[in-house]
Order: C-alpha cells, then structure tokens, then sequence
C-alpha cells in the first residue's frame, strides 16, 4: 500500500456524512456447533445484544450480514432497524463476508463502523465514541482499545471502500490495517463495556456473568 490518505490525523477538519453500522453475523458457528446468534443470553438471542446497541448509536443506518442458519436468523431475531444481507459464499470468511456486504450495500455512507455480531457486551456508547473521534477528523480508521489492546467496532472512512471491496480471506480488515498503522486511530472504551466474544458454550456462561456483574447492557448508551 501506499502513504494513504492524506490529512488522515485529529486535526483534518470535522467529518459530516452518514455513518453506516455494519454487523457481521454470517458464521457457522462451527466451534459451538449449534448458531450462537440464536444462543440464549439473558433470556434473548445473541445477536439481539449486539442490535440493540447500535439501535442507540449515532449510526444512520444499520446492515447485518447473514449466513449460517440465515432462515432461522431471520424467523427468531428481532432486527429492529437493521436491514439484512444474505452473503453467497459466506464460508470464505470475515474478509469476504465484509467485502461482500458492502457491494451490496447502497453506497451512500461516509464512514461504516463493524462489529461483531458474537460480541453482545460492546454497548452503544463504544460506538457513539469511535464514531465522534471520526467525525472530529481521526481516520480514515478509527479503533476502539481495551486498555490499549485493538478490537471493535472499527471504522473506516468512505475514501478506504475500494480497499474493503478487495478484502477476502477469514482475517477482515486486519492485514489492512496491520500494513496501515499510520491510518489508525485508537479510541479507549473499555471504561464502558467489553469486547468479550461468544465462540463455545463456556463462552456464553462467561459472557452472562460479566452482564449479570457489571450491568454493561443496564447501563444507559445515552444521557437520560
């Protein structure tokens, strides 16, 4: 890759433009060996955590990416203002799956921030955190840390699409982001929930126990 994008730090100026909230929930759920955005957590599924967070997030519009078990995703899931995306050949991986959703996606976005859709602690005032460190001028990647370590949601400014659209691969966006460094800008939100992941069914035990003790999803994602 190149220098990248220039005028990329804080001080580039204010962002205006649509945000688009993109959710990847398109796996097999091959290490838990059942759909885990249909997994029980706190009496509804998964993938419900994850949307209602961005229901109370500064996104314009939201997308989730399907593909194992999309049929019984869509019967049991209430998506609320998320729009769904079935991929073809979801199995490729992270990397295709994003890629892929953005081509279909309309366009008209100036930035879209991804999460996960096995992470159902990441709260909507992680989101509303990146998304304002973007619109201040960092970019064109904006990161949430957890005490400093990388992980979601990640944004990514409108001018890297042509970048997303080459993705492919089980990695996502990391490898271009790991060639990238100078693009990144990292926002620490780990004073507002956690990016703890569901992958076996420990994984759930674990996950309910951090909400039941911390109260992440009781806390309000905006000022009452």
């Amino acid at each position: 890759m190149g220098a990248g994008p220039r005028g990329t730090g804080p001080g580039a100026g204010a962002r205006p433009g649509p945000v688009l909230g993109l959710v990847l929930a398109a796996g097999g759920s091959t290490r838990m060996g059942r759909p885990k955005q249909l997994a029980d957590l706190d009496g509804r599924p998964l993938l419900a955590h994850v949307l209602a967070a961005l229901d109370e997030a500064p996104v314009d519009r939201v997308v989730v990416a399907l593909g194992g078990a999309a049929d019984r995703v869509l019967e049991r899931v209430e998506l609320g203002r998320a729009e769904p995306l079935v991929v073809e050949g979801w199995a490729a991986g992270m990397g295709h799956v994003l890629a892929a959703t953005l081509a279909q996606a309309a366009d008209d976005w100036g930035a879209v921030v991804v999460l996960l859709g096995d992470q159902p602690l990441v709260p909507g005032r992680a989101v509303a955190r990146v998304v304002e460190a973007w619109r201040a001028g960092a970019g064109p990647v904006v990161t949430a840390t957890y005490g400093g370590r990388p992980g979601h949601p990640k944004l990514f400014d409108r001018r890297l699409r042509p970048d997303l659209l080459r993705l492919t691969g089980d990695t996502g966006a990391r490898d271009l982001v790991a060639a990238n460094p100078g693009w990144v800008h990292q926002v620490e939100v780990g004073d507002l929930g956690s990016d703890a992941d569901v992958d076996v069914e420990a994984d759930l035990d674990r996950v309910g126990a951090m909400l039941t003790s911390n109260g992440i999803r009781a806390m309000p994602t905006r000022p009452p």
